[in-house]
């Protein structure tokens, strides 16, 4: 695989662990996107603050160098949730596609409130639901409706794989 997939959607999609399936079955590197977030954003969002694009841009770079540095392609775990943030990812040294995961509010809320260890507080959803920007008709991609298993979720993005 010489692509990048980025798994992409608002906190609480399942981004991880589709993105590490979808990993698995492509051979591809796995990037964690939250893991390259510098200290000062983690502790924004574990204080309830959203991030501006200012905070957001070293960290849409780190991603986007982790993607170039991987031998090959990689499945990358990231919010990605407006285009421009996603032009930043484009600029990678290879192709870059788009899956992004959709999942009903009231279920990303249930499962920002049951999740445990992770600095992103269920508060933040509504302020992440209001800056996503779904994909453009112009944007290499695909929704993918996360109403499924994990398993099956990645499944449904590796058969749309080329």
């Amino acid at each position: 695989m010489s692509e990048h997939v980025v798994v992409m959607g608002v906190s609480g999609t399942g981004k991880t662990t589709v993105g590490r399936l979808l990993a698995e079955r492509l051979g591809a590197t796995f990037v964690e996107g939250d893991d390259l977030h510098p200290a000062a954003n983690v502790a924004a969002m574990r204080a309830g603050f959203a991030l501006t694009d200012a905070q957001r841009a070293p960290w849409l770079a780190r991603v986007r160098e982790a993607m170039d540095d991987a031998s090959g392609g990689t499945v990358v775990a990231c919010s990605a949730l407006r285009r421009p943030y996603r032009d930043v990812l484009r600029e990678a040294r290879a192709p870059v596609r788009f899956a992004h995961l959709v999942v009903p509010p009231d279920e990303l809320a249930r499962r920002l409130a049951a999740r445990t260890g992770h600095f992103m507080p269920a508060t933040l959803l509504a302020s992440q639901l209001a800056t996503l920007e779904p994909l453009e008709a112009d944007e290499v991609g695909m929704e993918v409706f996360v109403d499924a298993t994990p398993d099956q979720v990645a499944a449904r993005i590796w058969a749309a794989h080329p």
